[in-house]
């Protein structure tokens, strides 16, 4: 597993698992989410890109079968009573 923080107003980290071909990007707004089949060179390419939302919306989004984080839990507010 290779792991890069970016500089971006969109993407905080991203993470590639080369043996399951398994991009996972944090984004800052939303959290984690993982893309399948996605081969090393788009890695690469974001990790290398001047602009990583560019470079996500032009080559990743929708491109990839993508998954929220499945250990992300979403926020449910407590009640006293």
């Amino acid at each position: 597993m290779r792991a890069a923080k970016l500089s971006s107003s969109m993407i905080s980290r991203v993470a590639y698992d080369e043996a399951e071909s398994v991009l996972s990007i944090w984004f800052k707004d939303s959290g984690r989410y993982v893309y399948s089949g996605v081969p090393e060179a788009i890695y690469e390419g974001l990790r290398k890109a001047p602009s990583a939302g560019r470079f996500f919306n032009d080559c990743i989004k929708r491109r990839f079968p993508c998954r929220p984080d499945p250990e992300r839990r979403k926020f449910r507010p407590r009640f006293s009573g």
